[in-house]
């Protein structure tokens, strides 16, 4: 089944994460350097069908992108440039680094693993997804 990929694209890490092939949970997958990010998705392409990418989109407090969002914009460009057939959503990633570090508290993480800035990256990039995920669920 095909995936959706979550992504929290920053200036120096990129965290990602993966639906399951129900799309119900998303779990994180990986920290991956910016630079390197373009690639990476081509080579997990090649080995699963990625349906969407799933990109967090950072805002500030008043609903106006955030300073940030212009780094976010040139990545969305590449990415359609070398993905143009799967389709991307933004999802707003207010809080999700907040939420991140929460949920490794609540996971039993140690405090030294929490200050490991790629796990708060792959984390946030699965809660980005996640919300996708469950705003995306069919009623039942």
């Amino acid at each position: 089944m095909d995936r959706i990929l979550g992504i929290d694209y920053g200036r120096k890490r990129v965290g990602v994460a993966v639906s399951d092939p129900l799309r119900i949970f998303a779990s994180a997958l990986e920290t991956v350097h910016s630079a390197k990010i373009i690639d990476y998705l081509k080579k997990y392409a090649q080995e699963q069908r990625i349906e969407r990418f799933v990109v967090g989109y950072p805002m500030n407090l008043n609903g106006v992108p955030s300073e940030a969002a212009a780094d976010v914009d040139v990545f969305l460009k590449q990415l359609k440039k070398h993905f143009p057939d799967i389709p991307v959503t933004l999802e707003d990633e207010r809080f999700t680094s907040v939420l991140a570090h929460r949920a490794m508290i609540d996971g039993g993480m140690k405090k030294m693993d929490r200050r490991d800035k790629a796990a708060v990256d792959k984390v946030s990039a699965a809660l980005i997804l996640q919300t996708y995920l469950d705003r995306e669920k069919p009623a039942t």
